[in-house]
């Protein structure tokens, strides 16, 4: 491990000495855990059936493609800057160093809100999944929050330790649903599919077929999670040069994951009926699949590593969210307690555990008032989610921008100013489609869609109003 790295205490960016984080994580650490963080094997089995039945039909695998070019164009300016953001804030750290303190706090109650939403929705995910395992092996049907309150109690311990046991965990479970789903689509492949391979990835005719832009907002939301590298900024080893190496590589792998394993998908049913089957059976179209190309066991071994890929997702976003934490208390916007790290751990456990007693009220609540664990309290919460973090990805871009809008401190006009800028336009079209869209998401409900928005941008005026108020106090 490194040692702890004394910095002088002020707001101008540089986090107070002896709160600092501590571990040794490398590229492929960094990358198991914002993969895990998409939760792949969950995207293929619940996404990619909604992408197939309201998007673009056999086209919509080529929406990974541009959501990944999108992506990547963000990321070039985003690694640019990483060399000059010395704090592990991710998002906000660079909207405070390009655009202001008071807005840099604000963004990041934004991210907080939008994190910790999808841990706690994901939950409502995993518990139904945890029942659909028992029953699988001969089991009774148990409540859903009983599985709930087992993975966060096992999410609430792995965060209290050090960052380098979960990226172990996350590392194993991640290999795991991959290597399934891959065996999956090589089978699909070699068999030639149900009569032929889908051309549908490549053909202008499918691709923009149905709702192109339903289509391209299922995409973006599967992205969710791959702009998490930078808050590993003081665990990483080298992150001048772990982050962007990083970034880079989460990105590459989910996106072409993405858009293999949906070709192969609809190949194993052909364009026609794949589509009918993802309308009809969504919710069992990645089992109905393995179970005609891998069999029943196949099919049982992609149920129980559908559950560990929810868990893997909750504990990434709990990784994330409690680094937010802990970087806002370094910045005594949150209350400075809360950034001291673990004396042997170096984890932010303080932190960690305030994230967690957020999820169990939310659960909690969602149990009391009897919410469907998928329809209403996941939906819900991931609706704001997906809101949230393209809006902090459009903030980020505009950072960039301004950060390099005088000095491109020896990088091409390409990598400080174009790149960005068409990844801006990109995500800013993403957002207008994901409004447009809000309330087919959040299951109809237009009143509940303007809630979210509300929450949001409730979120961001209190977090840049405590951001300039700790600003004028300093």
């Amino acid at each position: 491990m490194s040692e702890i790295t004394t910095i002088p205490d002020s707001l101008d960016g540089r986090p107070p000495g002896g709160r600092h984080l501590r571990g040794n994580l490398g590229v492929a650490s960094i990358v198991f855990m914002v993969v895990a963080a998409a939760a792949p094997l969950g995207v293929i089995g619940g996404v990619v059936p909604l992408g197939i039945a309201s998007g673009n039909g056999a086209g919509f695998p080529a929406t990974f493609i541009v959501s990944t070019v999108v992506l990547l164009l963000f990321a070039v300016g985003f690694t640019a800057m990483t060399p000059h953001v010395e704090e592990a804030g991710a998002f906000f750290s660079y909207v405070r160093q390009a655009l202001g303190f008071p807005v840099g706090i604000g963004i990041a109650f934004v991210a907080l809100v939008s994190y910790v939403a999808l841990e706690a929705g994901v939950y409502g995910l995993l518990g139904p999944a945890g029942v659909g395992v028992v029953e699988l092996v001969g089991g009774p049907t148990l409540p859903w929050w009983l599985f709930a309150a087992l993975a966060f109690a096992v999410t609430t311990y792995l965060g209290y330790r050090n960052i380098e046991l979960s990226s172990r965990v996350l590392g194993i479970l991640l290999t795991a649903e991959i290597a399934i789903v891959l065996v999956l689509d090589l089978v699909i492949v070699v068999q030639g599919g149900d009569h032929g391979l889908s051309s549908g990835i490549v053909d202008p005719t499918a691709i923009f077929s149905g709702s192109l832009g339903i289509g391209l907002l299922f995409a973006i939301i599967s992205y969710v999670g791959f702009e998490a590298t930078a808050i590993f900024r003081d665990e990483a080893r080298d992150p001048e040069r772990t982050i962007p190496r990083a970034t880079y590589v989460a990105l590459v792998l989910i996106g072409v994951f993405y858009a293999v394993t949906s070709w192969a998908l609809i190949s194993g049913w052909g364009d026609d009926d794949a589509i009918a089957r993802a309308t009809d059976s969504g919710s069992t179209f990645l089992g109905d699949t393995a179970q005609r190309y891998l069999g029943a066991v196949g099919a049982d071994i992609i149920t129980v590593l559908y559950l560990t890929s929810l868990f893997a997702c909750i504990l990434a976003f709990h990784n994330v969210a409690s680094r937010y934490v802990f970087a806002l208390s370094q910045r005594d916007v949150l209350p400075p307690a809360l950034s001291r790290p673990h004396g042997r751990h170096g984890s932010p456990h303080r932190a960690s555990l305030w994230i967690s007693a957020v999820v169990a009220l939310s659960v909690l609540l969602a149990v009391v008032f009897g919410l469907d664990p998928a329809t209403q309290f996941y939906t819900w919460f991931a609706g704001a989610t997906t809101v949230g973090v393209v809006v902090l990805m459009i903030a980020t871009s505009v950072a960039v921008l301004v950060y390099f809008s005088r000095d491109r401190r020896g990088y091409s006009l390409w990598r400080v100013r174009i790149a960005p800028a068409l990844g801006l336009a990109g995500l800013s079209g993403a957002l207008v489609l994901i409004l447009a869209n809000l309330s087919d998401l959040v299951g109809g409900s237009s009143v509940l869609a303007w809630v979210i928005v509300g929450v949001l941008v409730s979120a961001f005026a209190a977090g840049a109003a405590i951001g300039s108020r700790t600003r004028n106090a300093s």
